[in-house]
């Protein structure tokens, strides 16, 4: 018996994407034994044909490229203009990844000692349970799953329900990728068999957690293992802010800070969700923002000429609308006016973007993630300023600066709060730097060489040399 139907609702236009039984605890059991069992031989191949499995997965994947994106775009709403980007970001993340396992996965050397042999090695962990959300379906899971099976490990991926086709995408391009059977599994749970998969106990069991999502479900993930000794990489979100520094190239700096805000409607977590400016820039950041902010058409997603979808669904809208209305309650005045974008529909997913000035830190837009197409523009003195504001927050998972000198912007880095650091960029993953956060934002690391370090455990291996 199945545990339960999910059925997946489209925000573009209310209709039912696809339905798909949950796995019962029985099939939950049976896949996990069949992820141990299969780790055990995986751990054994060589890299060279783990390497070969994961590139023969990839192609496969890219392969299926205009499929994939119309898919991904009827699940989470958003514009297929852009959804093929999510196709070649996994393609960029995975191959690099690929290409760095055998220096990344080698032996670590130690000093040499006389009359010993010293060496590091890292072993796979066993089985890895990806846990992935809907707003970058793609994105987020191939951060760990691809590095964990070149790792030698077996994966589990379990999809949000909003995107339940991207899991069974990785799973058709592993099975064309000739990769055996039980190495890599897709399935569809429940939040409390999720919850259960964490916990569970011997041969039917996981040895490591990668979870993305809210810091509310993350906390659910660390109280589910809590009654065990396993690893687990948190990223949860940020409310990312960027700095306007008065040297900067404004029109610049506008237009790819209002990207950075309202791409993907806003649903990123290394997003832009707060900007500071620099009074000398400030008037000129504001008029370039706001003229950027009025480029942007809202429409549904399947329409080519639309760059900004509807939010995943109507509470999600609702959440970044009662935001909004307090700030404007409260002093905060927005410059984009609803009546441009006539896809604006209150109580629906449909969303008009807002840039609000005149806010402050009393105001939860600046404070609280929004996770939908509102950013905040505050006024500040100096760099002193902008960096109290900035690492003022729960969150630090990525924070840029806007400026001409490298020099002030590395020393600026230094003292914000935060796991990555931009100069005139934003909302982008480098897949040779670590992803990281601090404070609420999680804890772990994915991507880079470092990124390989949680997925394998060191075994430290000493060896005193017989002499006769």
């Amino acid at each position: 018996m199945a545990a339960g139907r999910l059925k997946t609702i489209s925000p573009v236009d209310g209709n039912v994407v696809c339905e798909r039984d949950l796995a019962s605890g029985v099939d939950i059991a049976r896949a996990l034994e069949r992820a141990r069992a299969a780790s055990r031989a995986w751990r054994e191949t060589p890299l060279a044909e783990r390497q070969a499995a994961c590139s023969a997965f990839v192609d496969a994947f890219v392969g299926k490229r205009d499929e994939i994106a119309e898919e991904l775009s009827r699940q989470m709403g958003r514009p297929i203009r852009f959804s093929p980007g999510e196709v070649g970001g996994l393609e960029e993340r995975a191959r690099h990844m690929i290409a760095i396992a055998p220096e990344a996965l080698a032996n670590v050397a130690v000093l040499e000692k006389p009359g010993f042999t010293r060496f590091i090695r890292r072993e796979p962990l066993g089985v890895v349970l990806t846990i992935a959300p809907w707003n970058y379906p793609y994105l987020t899971a191939v951060n760990s799953v691809v590095p964990a099976i070149l790792a030698g490990n077996a994966v589990v991926l379990r999809h949000s329900a909003q995107t339940p086709l991207c899991a069974e995408r990785f799973a058709q391009a592993f099975e064309a990728a000739g990769l055996p059977p039980g190495v890599f599994q897709a399935l569809h749970t429940s939040h409390a068999d999720a919850e259960r998969l964490i916990d569970a106990r011997g041969e039917a069991s996981v040895d490591f957690v990668a979870f993305t999502g809210s810091v509310e479900a993350g906390h659910s993930v660390v109280r589910a293992a809590s009654g065990r000794f396993i690893g687990m990489g948190l990223e949860l979100g940020g409310k990312d802010p960027a700095y306007v520094r008065a040297d900067a190239d404004v029109p610049f700096a506008a237009e790819n800070l209002v990207d950075g805000a309202f791409f993907n409607s806003g649903q990123s977590c290394c997003g832009i969700e707060r900007i500071y400016v620099h009074g000398d820039a400030y008037d000129a950041f504001v008029e370039a923002a706001v003229a950027e902010g009025r480029k942007l058409r809202l429409g549904s997603s399947l329409d080519a000429s639309v760059t900004l979808g509807p939010v995943v669904r109507a509470s999600a809208a609702d959440f970044v609308r009662g935001q909004t209305d307090e700030a404007l309650q409260t002093g905060a005045r927005g410059l984009l006016d609803a009546k441009d974008f006539p896809a604006d529909d209150p109580g629906s997913a449909y969303l008009a973007p807002q840039i609000l000035v005149d806010v402050d830190h009393h105001m939860r837009v600046m404070t609280e993630e929004s996770f939908g197409p509102v950013v905040g523009i505050m006024r500040v003195r100096d760099d002193d300023e902008a960096v109290s504001l900035m690492n003022d927050s729960a969150y630090g998972l990525t924070a840029s600066v806007w400026t001409a000198d490298d020099e002030v912007a590395v020393a600026l880095g230094d003292r914000v709060e935060t796991g990555t650091w931009f100069m005139n960029r934003c909302d982008y993953l480098d897949p040779a730097l670590a992803w990281t956060g601090v404070k609420d934002s999680g804890r772990g690391c994915t991507l880079s060489r470092i990124g390989f370090e949680s997925l394998t455990r060191p075994k430290s291996f000493h060896l005193r040399v017989q002499t006769s």
